[in-house]
């Protein structure tokens, strides 16, 4: 049976680092800065690894911070963060097309960084110009693993697909005119793509392309220096 704390608005799995290798991680939304407060301390308390609530707004994260020390905010990505993860070996990558991609892609970029990989990111490489993305094919092709962020018609999944050998996670982007649908559009079009095992999360969300190399990068012994 999974060890549980129950707070009365919420039921911590305490056990989830023991099964998944990271505590569990908070979504922020719907949640009052004494909730997240009353959460976070409680992983805080029983876990060693790091603490992540997403999708944090300014005035909110100002509050949490007051109350419990040691954490940090990361605007552009909206992450309150405790205890980050050592950096390991696993290098990953974040392509996004457009500058208009930037905040999706800084919740990859933040998420993955907190977790221990050895995160970089590159940005306004979409297909409109298609030169900009093999200007950097040999950062892509040195990757152990690449998120592509990509609105529009989210093409730009494809393009890198065929050109690096490694797993290449895909989030589409809810960024475009009237066809694309909130993202629709380029969730569709990243989950028919002719690059073979592209894998697909949902739209606008960094953290789940984070957490999918994350688990890439357990399965190949990669770890932090505090896991070897």
């Amino acid at each position: 049976m999974s060890e549980v704390l129950n707070l009365g608005f919420a039921r911590l799995d305490l056990d989830r680092e023991a099964r998944q290798g990271l505590p569990e991680v908070v979504y922020g939304p719907g949640k009052t800065p004494e909730q997240i407060v009353g959460i976070v301390t409680g992983l805080l308390t029983h876990n060693t690894g790091p603490v992540l609530v997403t999708r944090v707004a300014p005035e909110t994260a100002e509050t949490v911070l007051a109350s419990v020390d040691g954490g940090s905010y990361d605007a552009e990505a909206r992450l309150l963060l405790w205890r980050p993860a050592a950096t390991g070996s696993f290098s990953v990558l974040v392509a996004a097309a457009g500058t208009s991609d930037r905040p999706v892609a800084a919740e990859a970029v933040a998420v993955a960084s907190a977790v221990g990989l050895d995160t970089s990111a590159v940005h306004d490489v979409g297909v409109a110009g298609l030169d900009r993305i093999l200007q950097v094919r040999d950062r892509l092709r040195a990757a152990d693993a690449v998120i592509v962020v990509a609105g529009m018609e989210g093409a730009l999944a494809s393009v890198v697909g065929g050109l690096v050998r490694a797993p290449v996670v895909a989030v589409p982007v809810s960024t475009g005119y009237g066809a694309s649908l909130e993202g629709v559009t380029a969730l569709l079009a990243m989950h028919a793509s002719c690059a073979a095992g592209v894998t697909v999360v949902n739209i606008d969300s960094g953290f789940s392309a984070a957490m999918a190399v994350h688990r890439i990068a357990q399965t190949h012994g990669h770890r932090g220096e505090d896991d070897r």
